[in-house]
């Protein structure tokens, strides 16, 4: 049994983004999630980045029974109405088991590009928080050239939050520790895979196992050997073996470990 913590279905089906899922879409994810089967990946996270694709999240999970749903505002899509849609976010969550919602994400902090407004997405991500603590649900957080003040805005609330991924892990040994520490896991993917992220598999190597999430983030990152095409979450099995290899144990081992992890953090039966 193998799970995708962190993948984008409803990116790879549609022309557009931003858009309402088709029923046409929907169909056209079948043959993701029979790949996906097909390589041992029995459960599918699909994570939202702003209201609309949060909806098509909720639509593809309600579709799909091995798919289950995030909904969230990605920092990079965090605009001067997101709390008006973060109001319509809320009401998913109050029906967060009808619509088969597991965790509140993506959120976080990332100040890749220029015009960054990072107090916006500071106010977001608290509320992004907040509404996890009020649900007891999971919290997937991004974080991106914005490492110091992720983990501030993370101290805010230890003590709290015992159910989070560090959603595509590329920070150092300190910064891993210190979120394990506050009860998170970090999410390992196609990255991990890349020659130049030799850091990363040191990493890999030296958190626990019961730190460890497997995530795609398909249709993005993809592994090494499919680097140019897109992602899927069929290539949990890629990365799986890639770790199972990197800490000289069994794949058998690692896909045990990561399903088990996931269970807890997520409270996905499995």
């Amino acid at each position: 049994m193998l799970i995708d913590t962190h993948c984008h279905i409803n990116m790879m089906v549609k022309k557009t983004f931003d858009t309402e899922i088709t029923p046409d879409d929907l169909r056209l994810a079948s043959s993701i999630v029979d790949e996906a089967y097909a390589h041992g990946v029995t459960h599918i996270i699909n994570v939202g980045t702003s209201l609309v694709e949060s909806f098509n999240c909720i639509q593809l999970a309600l579709q799909y029974a091995p798919i289950h749903a995030a909904v969230g505002i990605h920092p990079n899509d965090c605009t001067q109405t997101w709390h008006t849609d973060f109001k319509e976010i809320k009401n998913f969550v109050k029906e967060h088991k009808k619509n088969k919602i597991v965790a509140i994400g993506e959120t976080g902090l990332d100040r890749h590009y220029p015009d960054t407004n990072i107090d916006r997405q500071k106010d977001a991500f608290r509320a992004h928080i907040d509404l996890a603590l009020e649900h007891n649900l999971a919290l997937i957080v991004h974080t991106r050239d914005a490492r110091d003040e992720t983990l501030t805005a993370l101290e805010e609330y230890k003590g709290q939050i015992s159910r989070g991924v560090i959603h595509c892990f590329s920070e150092d040994q300190e910064f891993a520790n210190e979120v394990i520490a506050m009860g998170f896991v970090i999410g390992l993917g196609g990255a991990l895979t890349y020659p130049k992220n030799e850091y990363l598999r040191t990493i890999a190597r030296a958190v626990p196992l019961d730190k460890i999430v497997l995530e795609t983030d398909a249709p993005f990152l993809p592994p090494q050997i499919i680097r140019g095409k897109q992602n899927s979450p069929a290539q949990i099995l890629t990365i799986a073996r890639y770790l199972a290899e990197l800490r000289g144990i069994s794949l058998e081992d690692v896909a045990y470990a990561t399903s088990i992890n996931v269970e807890r953090v997520f409270h996905i039966e499995l």
